[in-house]
């Protein structure tokens, strides 16, 4: 059946609506990160780039690195810029752009999230790299799709219950990462653990500057948090959602976050911007390897 023209929106040129991308100007690994200023600190180090477009501030770079075609395309920032850049990637590999039609054989991306974090455990050091196991949902977004047959409900059930999680907030969703990404991303230098995925910045981090909190608890609620050795590690705003889409629509998909804050101890790091390029080179070589 032919997607609506309302459904699937394209640009004059054939290009994706948001992403102004077409199929043939991505790779099959595709690195996200959130800020557009950093797109270009992971292709600074490519052999090459034969492909760059931005829109709005979706922005992409397409090239070589060491023998190997990538991508590299900024998110912005939360889970609702995550929902409009999967699934227009998505349609790019697996919709016919002429006939508008789902295509029978379908093509699974690589995809990588290299981001800034702040952990929830004082034990997890400032300029650390956590790898995020699990993504936790706690913004909504993931409600919208039928998530049924990829969700840990064991795990989102024991949060609840741990936390007195409030029956005015979306329901916790939690997602496994992609295992073949994990295996290959992973190292003495990581720590795996459950990355919690938030709407904003402030108040869903549990951050305080004028308006008061409906549960100023929470945040220790969820660093006191364990099951079978998992804890809440850090928080950010977009691994849940790359990774429910990603389960949901068939690609891989794996989450990297540098540790820039330490929430429980109230401390940032010194050199962010080194700790960000340290986690891009390691990214990269692993990604080749």
């Amino acid at each position: 059946m032919s997607i609506k023209n309302s459904e699937l929106i394209l640009n004059p040129n054939g290009s994706i609506y948001h992403l102004h991308l077409k199929p043939s100007d991505i790779a099959n690994t595709i690195i996200f990160v959130g800020d557009q200023e950093r797109v270009g600190e992971v292709t600074k180090h490519f052999d090459s780039i034969d492909f760059e477009v931005q829109s709005r501030e979706f922005k992409t770079q397409t090239g070589t690195y060491k023998g190997k075609r990538l991508s590299v395309i900024s998110t912005g920032i939360g889970p609702d810029n995550i929902d409009i850049v999967l699934n227009e990637l998505d349609a790019l590999v697996n919709i016919d752009f002429e006939t508008r039609e789902i295509k029978a054989r379908k093509t699974s991306l690589s995809i990588v999230r290299i981001g800034t974090s702040g952990a929830l455990q004082p034990d997890i050091d400032i300029d650390s790299f956590v790898l995020s196991a699990y993504g936790m949902d706690i913004n909504g977004m993931l409600q919208s799709y039928k998530i049924d047959t990829i969700k840990h409900t064991d795990i989102e059930a024991a949060f609840v219950a741990h936390t007195q999680w409030s029956s005015q907030k979306p329901y916790p969703v939690i997602i496994k990462n992609s295992r073949v990404l994990e295996a290959k991303l992973k190292s003495e230098q990581t720590i795996n653990g459950l990355t919690a995925t938030c709407g904003g910045f402030y108040g869903p981090q549990g951050r305080v500057l004028r308006l008061e909190l409906q549960d100023d608890s929470l945040n220790h609620k969820m660093d006191s948090f364990e099951y079978n050795g998992l804890r809440v590690t850090n928080f950010e705003m977009e691994t849940s959602a790359i990774y429910g889409l990603s389960k949901l629509l068939g690609h891989q998909a794996c989450s990297m976050n540098a540790i820039l804050a330490n929430r429980a101890l109230g401390t940032f790091s010194k050199n962010p911007q080194a700790t960000i390029e340290k986690l891009i080179i390691y990214t990269l070589n692993k990604l080749i390897s």
